[in-house]
């Protein structure tokens, strides 16, 4: 279970400075941490120009690293679950010579960062070791945190020279064109500009945020992690013109509710967000079409707990995680309660509001 945001990235720090002493022999100068995210409503709307509502975790991605002067740019990551090899090398980028995507995969997302950072001016090489906390493939976006913590990384080696919002599409940018994912721009908004105690209301049409109060402590936020992942197999053509209607109609009505959810929070009505949340997870599982069997029965779980508010599929669906708001004296009953009668194995992560992208003391 997740502790506090500030003893998470100092664990992860730590981690991180170890593995750079042994690969590099010296200490690093420089670190940064960007958080991951779960969305509380608004789930396939963000790139159809809607309305989301997510909120930063306490799961974060953090960078540290030192400035090298040899045109060369090191990265090593401490996860277990990437693909090979965890230590890559390659040059900074030039007109003449653009960064390319490949193997391995997870340094795409760095690279494709890289490639489309706004300089200020020449950008140095650099040596760096990533170490994360939040979960891949659990829809909590560690690609949009490991490309946020990268900016803002790049920002301590040399300014950037574009806007605020203009981060986050530079990010979203990145994963389009390195690493294949068509996603929308939430999941790097949030990383950037997640507020301690709020979620954030997003109008991905005009990037407008507006941060919503969630800092009752009488109240948690509870997600939990399906631990599977299906393939969309021969179903993924058929999304794509399969039911159109009712897919249009789960959008306009997730926008809907996301507005009103933002509402009810904002006068800590929590039951009528639970109903929204409830709403929303069956509109994606018969409109949209994107829940799995064991998405179904953890919320179905969740919602027989007493002090229990809403809960809902959360990511992009066919698996990773649920998001459950409670009170937080029943967080403990439901976690047992699940684990006892999920068909699965569950992983379980309690986490406040937290802040966005962060420069860390080192």
């Amino acid at each position: 279970m997740a502790t506090s945001r500030e003893s998470e990235v100092v664990a992860l720090l730590e981690e991180a400075r170890r593995v750079f002493h042994k690969e590099f022999g010296s200490e690093p100068t420089l670190a940064v941490s960007a958080p991951g995210r779960v969305n509380l409503i608004g789930e396939h709307t963000d790139y159809n120009d809607g309305l989301v509502l997510p909120m930063a975790l306490e799961l974060v991605t953090v960078l540290v690293g030192i400035p090298r002067s040899d045109g060369l740019i090191s990265l090593v990551t401490t996860s277990e679950y990437v693909d090979e090899p965890r230590r890559v090398e390659f040059p900074v980028p030039t007109a003449e010579k653009p960064l390319e995507p490949g193997i391995p995969r997870w340094a795409n997302y760095v690279k494709g960062v890289i490639q489309h950072y706004p300089a200020a001016g020449p950008l140095p090489g650099f040596s760096a070791v990533v170490a994360s906390s939040v979960p891949l493939g659990g829809g909590l976006s560690s690609s949009a945190s490991l490309e946020v913590a990268t900016y803002t990384f790049l920002q301590q080696l040399c300014p950037d020279s574009g806007a605020a919002a203009m981060r986050a599409q530079v990010c979203q940018r990145a994963e389009h064109s390195f690493a294949g994912v068509p996603c929308g721009i939430m999941d790097q908004l949030i990383s950037l500009f997640g507020q301690k105690d709020h979620a954030l209301l997003i109008d991905c049409r005009s990037l407008e945020t507006q941060p919503v109060p969630l800092s009752d402590p009488g109240v948690a936020v509870l997600i939990t992690n399906s631990n599977v992942r299906h393939s969309l197999g021969s179903t993924g053509k058929e999304l794509l013109t399969k039911e159109e209607f009712r897919r249009a109609r789960h959008v306009v009505g997730e926008i809907r509710r996301t507005s009103e959810a933002a509402a009810a929070l904002r006068a800590s009505n929590y039951k009528a967000f639970g109903r929204l949340m409830v709403e929303s997870h069956d509109s994606l599982r018969d409109d949209y079409e994107v829940s799995c069997p064991e998405l179904d029965q953890l919320v179905t779980l969740a919602l027989s707990v007493p002090g229990v508010h809403g809960s809902r599929m959360t990511g992009g669906g066919f698996g990773g995680c649920t998001v459950t708001l409670l009170e937080a004296d029943a967080a403990t009953r439901a976690m047992q309660h699940i684990q006892e009668q999920y068909k699965g194995t569950a992983s379980f992560y309690l986490s406040k509001a937290a802040d966005g992208a962060k420069v860390q003391p080192l």
